[in-house]
């Protein structure tokens, strides 16, 4: 890893960025990116927000940037799959897309059967719930086992701290909610995406286990819009650690976890997390892009209106 951790201890009381660009046009702020509307064009500023039990419970240094960057770097490597809404990085911070109509299903690709949540799909499964998300699983899976074959599992985007609608691609076309050309599309481009994750994954000694993907039009064009492949938008395990008990995880389950154990559920004050721990999640993420893209992980400045400005003209 290219940051050390005194590097990272130091850099914890300025981490969260600064977004108050009213300059740059319409704010539309959500849980971890500031977006900026313009006439022809939005501007993803991402921040060190934590986002965990829907609430803003601190700030991680670089973090931001990992997502940002590590999301570019995607994008730039699946455009032979599917289109994206990037138009340029100006800034390590700052993503440049074009204006999209998001679709209102999210896509979850799948390569385990895992989970812990009420909605997860082990739990319906070990609860003996018939084609979990219209599925066809066989019998016998036990957690954390690898799927006979990936499986696309819609779901509707959840507001107000509540769980995603589960539905099946079936119910997505029925309801109206995707016509069924474009869906077949969606869930094409979703699947070879998520292989050629695996593929990465698998090299930088990961197991990329399953990933939520957003999808939008832009000029009629189906695109890939939001973050990709981050720890914050994707399950990773450890391959050395599979098969060995609980695999351990290199993603944002880590951080979660941590609010687990200290008996925190989301509801009322978080507890404060110590900086010895902020500089630990900071250092898995910064891992995490240096594993999968094979750099040196390079922060930069604050995020500066100018610069932005001039990426735009």
């Amino acid at each position: 890893m290219t940051i050390n951790q005194e590097t990272i201890l130091a850099a914890i009381p300025g981490a969260l960025l600064r977004t108050d660009f009213p300059e740059l046009g319409e704010r539309v702020e959500g849980k971890v990116r500031d977006i900026y509307l313009q006439d022809d064009s939005r501007i993803l500023i991402t921040t060190d927000r934590v986002s965990a039990f829907d609430q803003v419970l601190g700030a991680i240094p670089f973090k931001g940037q990992v997502l940002n960057q590590l999301s570019a770097w995607w994008f730039a490597h699946v455009a032979d799959i599917v289109k994206s809404h990037v138009l340029s990085v100006p800034d390590p911070n700052v993503t440049i897309g074009a204006e999209a109509e998001a679709l209102p299903v999210e896509v979850i690709v799948r390569g385990f059967i895992t989970g812990v949540t009420s909605t997860s799909l082990w739990t319906l499964y070990n609860q003996g719930v018939e084609r979990p998300y219209g599925l066809k699983l066989p019998p016998g899976l036990e957690k954390n086992d690898p799927l006979p074959e990936l499986v696309v599992t819609p779901t509707t985007k959840a507001t107000g701290g509540a769980h995603d609608e589960r539905l099946t691609s079936e119910e997505v076309v029925e309801r109206g909610l995707v016509e069924a050309n474009l869906w077949e599309q969606v869930e094409s481009a979703a699947l070879e995406v998520f292989e050629y994750g695996q593929r990465v994954a698998a090299e930088a000694g990961l197991i990329l286990v399953d990933t939520k993907y957003e999808f939008g039009m832009i000029n009629g064009e189906l695109a890939l819009i939001d973050e990709v492949h981050t720890p914050d938008s994707s399950r990773y395990w450890i391959a050395d650690s599979y098969g060995l008990g609980e695999p351990q995880n290199f993603d944002k389950e880590f951080l979660r976890l941590w609010f687990v154990e200290q008996g925190y559920r989301g509801d009322g004050p978080a507890p404060r997390m110590p900086d010895e721990f902020v500089a630990a999640v900071a250092a898995r993420y910064i891992e995490s892009y240096e594993r999968l893209t094979g750099e040196s992980f390079e922060p930069g400045e604050q995020p500066a209106a100018d610069r932005i400005r001039r990426a735009l003209s």
